[in-house]
């Protein structure tokens, strides 16, 4: 049986649809500091995320979120929503999950999830995994 390569190797590309293109430049590139790489309209706005591609899928409209989109794992989750609060970003709360004061959500293996939206709707989130540390 050959050995399949697979994918492993290689970078992940993000992609989420976007509408509104300006409020989404500046949201992605301002708010939450990413490099605008490149705008190529009318299909994408390029930003990098720290080495990954994100490419922000320009459209007329965006299907309901049905789910977190796009995530970031940072060190240090209180930390981080704090800065992000202060930029303008405010975030989600669920009546079915029982979050912090911040909205941060601890998982049961110990992970810690806060999630925020975008200015179209979509779902974001940011994770601290103590085990990855």
């Amino acid at each position: 049986m050959p050995q399949l390569t697979g994918l492993g190797k290689y970078n992940i590309i993000g992609f989420v649809g976007i509408v509104d293109v300006d409020r989404a430049k500046a949201f992605y590139r301002d708010t939450l500091g990413l490099r605008l790489v490149s705008e190529e309209p009318p299909f994408a706005l390029v930003f990098d995320a720290n080495g990954i591609m994100l490419r922000l899928a320009m459209g007329k409209e965006i299907p309901p979120a049905r789910g977190t989109v796009l995530g970031w794992q940072v060190p240090d989750i209180s930390a981080t929503v704090k800065d992000l609060a202060r930029a303008g970003v405010r975030f989600e709360r669920y009546q079915q999950m029982k979050q912090d004061e911040l909205g941060i959500w601890t998982t049961p293996t110990g992970a810690k999830v806060a999630w925020f939206k975008d200015p179209d709707g979509n779902i974001l989130s940011i994770s601290e995994h103590p085990e990855l540390k």
